[in-house]
């Protein structure tokens, strides 16, 4: 990045710099990947390219069909340009499927088609290992008002329509997907972060006999390999049917 552009905050998977205008930042995706609170990391050379090419294709999806995010336009293949957001400390989380912490946390059986999509929010600190937290808790930590929640899980619950009648016709099958949001200078909410292999769930529907195959971060988490190939082969999709 131009040493004329400020470091504002470094993240697991990106770094976020100053622009020109104030109003904007630079978003540069990084080839790290981690996993369990970043006490699994490594590199894969391409990673931060297909991340940031894949989320500026959703991005642009979800704004023709007029969600409201922080993505503007690409700068290179591994940095976007970004409205300047003040984001909320909360990770939000929809399911489709049952997977994951919530088969350890609950009797529901792994792989169990949820009747309708399940919301669990936590929140955003690592420190305390980023808990599940309840509404009331929002409330009493004075994060935001319950207007402004009910608005981003009215959105999240919009984005998930829209994201799994997208993947279903690149054949993937989208199980869940964590979001982030923010305030922008007119303290308007926006869609904010990335939305990408790294933070959705995304199994192969190209499979016979019902057998999973992970075409996202799992392949890191669960040492199945072949990660840069999976994200790959998920931008390859998206730009056949775009």
């Amino acid at each position: 990045m131009n040493n004329k552009y400020e470091l504002i905050y470094e993240g697991k998977a990106k770094k976020v710099f100053s622009h020109d205008d104030v109003d904007k930042v630079l978003i540069e995706f990084k080839d790290d990947a981690t996993a369990f609170n970043a006490l699994k990391k490594a590199k894969f050379e391409g990673k931060g390219k297909l991340n940031c090419l894949i989320s500026a294709s959703i991005f642009k999806l979800l704004k023709k069909n007029n969600i409201p995010t922080h993505f503007l336009e690409l700068k290179k293949e591994h940095i976007m340009i970004a409205k300047r957001i003040k984001v909320i400390p909360l990770e939000i989380v929809l399911r489709n499927t049952a997977y994951g912490s919530l088969c350890k946390q609950t009797t529901i059986k792994s792989g169990t088609i949820l009747v309708k999509p399940l919301i669990d929010i936590y929140l955003k600190n690592d420190e305390l290992n980023d808990p599940l937290i309840t509404k009331d808790r929002i409330e009493l930590m004075n994060i935001l008002s319950t207007k402004d929640l009910d608005l981003i899980i009215d959105l999240t619950l919009k984005i998930n329509v829209i994201l799994k009648s997208f993947f279903k016709n690149i054949q993937l099958q989208l199980v869940d997907f964590k979001l982030e949001f923010g305030y922008d200078s007119k303290n308007k909410i926006l869609l904010g972060d990335e939305i990408s292999p790294d933070n959705c769930r995304l199994w192969d529907l190209n499979q016979k006999n019902d057998t999973i195959v992970s075409l996202d971060k799992d392949r890191f988490r669960n040492d199945l390999g072949g990660l840069i190939e999976a994200y790959s082969e998920i931008n390859r999709r998206i730009n056949d049917f775009i």
